[in-house]
Order: structure tokens, then sequence, then C-alpha cells
């Protein structure tokens, strides 16, 4: 089999002109593979099964090796195997049919609610700065807003009268996503004592002004958010999504259903909210652990 290994790195670099580096990457895991193959007795392509695959797969899964780069022996296996189908040395492809390993994702970092209550109430001063800080907290926490459409969001997006907001997320969907009283409270103060006085002519549309009276930048909110975060004691690894994922994380542990929680993330799939469904399992287990007797 190491003869058919020859003729592909010959194959991708001269027909696919891949790089030397690329070449030898693809080397490493399939000699690996071949070796597992020869292993088995096989000596021709024809004789390898999809089972073969899965099987080697399986054990470089009990060897350690991550779901990513499983993936990324599985990539190299079916580019191997389509090879000796396109040059006429096999004929099926038996990795056509297996199922690149799905990582588990990262679940994402929240604050406790104890934390968020320390964080809103760090700005709680009367300055310009700490009235509009405290309105943007408020708003990020009650609305689980990307920053991006936090500082993006417009003046004419907002209804606080009604207790609502319009944004406009990824893919430009537009989606309606409910205020709180608190955080209606706190951007009406903002835009009356700060906001009004700062662009009275009201030429900028953005809701949110930098100290200058321009339109604020995401990079200027995160400095925000660190140093607002700093001054609560909070740890230093925050960033403007945390607000987002305890914004989900909170809701779902309170009883809030799933689509709901979905629609006012703007989520255009219901698997990307379920990872919430799992950052509340782990935090139960994380308590029972900590409060049962025999935890």
């Amino acid at each position: 089999m190491n003869h058919y290994l020859d003729l592909f790195l010959a194959w991708l670099a001269v027909e696919k002109g891949l790089s030397l580096n690329t070449c030898t990457a693809y080397s490493s895991d399939l000699a690996r593979y071949l070796d597992f193959l020869e292993k088995l007795k096989h000596n021709s392509p024809d004789e390898i099964q999809a089972s073969d695959i899965a099987a080697f797969l399986a054990k470089e899964r009990e060897r350690g090796l991550s779901a990513r780069s499983r993936g990324r022996l599985l990539s190299s296996i079916r580019m191997f195997h389509r090879f000796l189908l396109i040059e006429r040395y096999a004929r099926i492809n038996p990795s056509s049919i297996i199922e690149a390993p799905r990582p588990m994702k990262k679940l994402p970092s929240f604050l406790t609610t104890k934390e968020v209550e320390l964080l809103l109430k760090a700005p709680k001063g009367e300055s310009p700065e700490d009235v509009r800080d405290r309105a943007m907290l408020e708003l990020l926490y009650a609305t689980g807003l990307r920053v991006s459409e936090l500082v993006n969001l417009k003046q004419r997006e907002l209804n606080l009268a009604v207790g609502y907001l319009m944004t406009t997320g990824k893919g430009n969907k537009e989606r309606l996503v409910p205020i709180g009283t608190t955080a209606c409270q706190a951007v009406s103060e903002y835009i009356e004592q700060v906001r009004d006085r700062q662009d009275p002519e009201q030429e900028q549309k953005e809701l949110f002004l930098s100290r200058l009276g321009e339109k604020m930048s995401r990079q200027a909110f995160w400095n925000i958010i660190k140093k607002r975060a700093k001054q609560a004691g909070v740890r230093a690894s925050i960033s403007p999504h945390t607000l987002r994922h305890s914004f989900a994380t909170h809701l779902l542990a309170n009883g809030a259903d799933l689509r709901s929680v979905q629609l006012m993330l703007g989520h255009a799939d219901l698997s990307t909210t379920q990872i919430y469904t799992h950052v509340t399992r782990e935090r139960l287990k994380q308590l029972h652990r900590e409060i049962h007797p025999r935890g």
C-alpha cells in the first residue's frame, strides 16, 4: 500500500500543485492509516472497507486524538481514496460514507447573577461616562445583543415607551427584542442627560456615542467593559460576549423556552442555542457536587 502513497503524494504535488508542507502533512496522516491497513493484511485498495476506516478512527480516538484532529485525518483519507478512484487504482471509495467526527462545542463562559449585579453597579456615578456605560451594560444584559449590534444600534430602532428594540443581526436579518424596565430607564436617563446634550442637532444616527460625540467602536466598548469589570472585581477574562452568554444562560435557568431564547439571540439554527442547555446542566452538576453530602 505504501506504493500508492508515493503515487498519491506525487499527484498532489504535480496535479494539485500543493506545497511541500501540505504534502508532508498528508504523508504523516496517511502513514498511520496505511500501517493500520497493513496489520489487517490489506494489500490492494479494493480490499479496504468503510468499517476499516471507522475502526482506524475509533483507534485514534482511544489514543486521545481530538475530534478536530480526527476530522483532519479523515479529510486526508478521503482525498487519498478519491485519488485511487480517479486514477482507477480502485473501483469504490469506502471513505465516502464515513461521517466526520463532530468536535464538542466549547461551552460559553458566563457570569453568575451576583457577578452581573456587581458589573451593572460598577458605573455608579453621575458623570456622562457613568450614565452612558450604565445604560450600555443594562441594555446589553437585558437584550443579549451582540456587541456589533449594540454599537450600531440607531436611535430610531429603539422604542422605550413600548419596551422593545429592532436590531439587524447576521445575514442582515432583523429581529425584535424586548427590553426590561430597568434597562429602559437607564437608556432613557442616558438620552436625556447625556445623548441629547452631546448631539443636540441629532446629527449622529447611533444611540451610543463616544466622549467626542462620535459613533462608538467595538474596541472602545471592549475597553469599557474591561474597565467596569475590574471596578466590580469580576474576573479579568470577561468580554462583551460574556453578557450575551449570561443573558441566555440565566433565561434558560429561570424557565424560558429554547425557541424564545433563539429568537431573542437571533440564532438561525436552534442547535446553536442548545449549547446553553449544556451550560445550565453543567452548572446543576457543579452545584450537586458542591452541596450534596455524597456529591
